[in-house]
C-alpha cells in the first residue's frame, strides 16, 4: 500500500467513525478503552437469583435452643450405616483409612481448607478438622426451625447440604454467625460458601435478616454465575428419628 493510500484509507476510517479491530488490544493507551460487556440478569440458576425469594425478617430469640432440638448428634438418617460425621469426612478427605470396615474413619488429608485455603491433615481423636454447619443451627432456630416439627430439624442437622469439613478453630470464630457477621478468610471460597448457605435457605424455608441479605447480595455481585448447590437429604428425617 502507498502512503498517499494509506493516508486516506485512514482519513475514511476516521470520517465514519470505525476503528481497526486491534486496537482494543495490545498494552497502548487503547487497551483500556475497550466498553464493558453487560452482564444483564443473573441465570436462571444462579446463587444470586434465588436470594431474592428468600423472606426477609428480624432475628428471633434463641430462647429454648439447643443442640438436642435438632436430634441426637449425627444420627445415621440416610439409613447407610455410618454416622453423618463419618460420610462428611469420607466425602471431603482424601487418602482416608477406616476402623472395622468402612465407617469410622481414621485419618484422612483435608486437601484445601474452605475456611483458610490450607492443607489439613485428619487424626481421629486429636484432629484440627470439625464438620461445620454452613447455616448454624442456632441461626436456623432464630430464623424458622423454633417452630418446625422435630424431624424437620433432625434432617437440617444432617443433610450433607448444610455440611462441610473445615478447620477446627475457623468453625470456632464463626460459632452462629451468618453471612452479616462472618465469612471464610479464604475469600476465593466466598461465593461457594454464601452459594450454600442460600440454596439450605431456600431449600428449607428459613428467613434472613436484611443485614444478611443485604451481605449475601454483595458477595455474589462479584460472581453472578456462582450456581445454587442441590442435593442433600429430603427435609423430613425418617420417622425412627425425633428431636424434643
Amino acid at each position: 500500500m502507498t502512503a498517499a493510500t494509506a493516508t486516506a484509507l485512514a482519513a475514511l476510517l476516521t470520517l465514519t467513525g470505525c476503528m481497526p479491530d486491534d486496537t482494543w488490544g495490545g498494552s497502548g493507551s487503547d487497551a483500556t478503552a475497550r466498553p464493558s460487556v453487560p452482564t444483564g440478569e443473573p441465570n436462571p440458576g444462579s446463587a444470586l437469583r434465588a436470594v431474592a425469594s428468600l423472606d426477609v425478617k428480624g432475628r428471633a430469640p434463641k430462647t429454648g435452643y439447643a443442640r438436642d432440638r435438632f436430634g441426637s448428634a449425627w444420627a445415621d438418617t440416610d439409613g447407610n450405616g455410618c454416622g453423618t460425621r463419618d460420610d462428611i469426612l469420607k466425602r471431603d478427605l482424601r487418602a482416608t483409612a477406616f476402623r472395622d470396615g468402612d465407617c469410622v474413619v481414621v485419618s484422612g488429608t483435608l486437601p484445601k481448607d474452605p475456611y483458610t485455603g490450607r492443607s489439613l491433615r485428619y487424626e481421629r481423636g486429636r484432629s484440627k478438622v470439625d464438620i461445620d454447619h454452613v447455616v448454624a443451627l442456632s441461626d436456623a432456630w432464630q430464623k424458622g426451625a423454633a417452630k418446625w416439627p422435630g424431624r424437620k430439624r433432625v434432617a437440617l442437622a444432617n443433610d450433607p447440604l448444610n455440611l462441610i469439613a473445615v478447620e477446627a478453630s475457623a468453625n470456632r470464630r464463626k460459632s452462629d454467625g451468618d453471612a452479616a457477621t462472618w465469612l471464610p478468610a479464604y475469600t476465593a471460597y466466598r461465593c461457594t460458601y454464601v452459594a450454600r448457605q442460600v440454596a439450605v435457605k431456600k431449600k428449607y424455608g428459613l428467613w434472613v435478616t436484611r443485614g444478611e441479605k443485604d451481605a449475601m447480595v454483595r458477595v455474589l455481585n462479584s460472581c453472578p454465575g456462582e450456581r445454587l448447590p442441590g442435593g442433600g437429604s429430603p427435609t423430613e428425617a425418617p420417622a425412627r428419628f425425633s428431636a424434643k
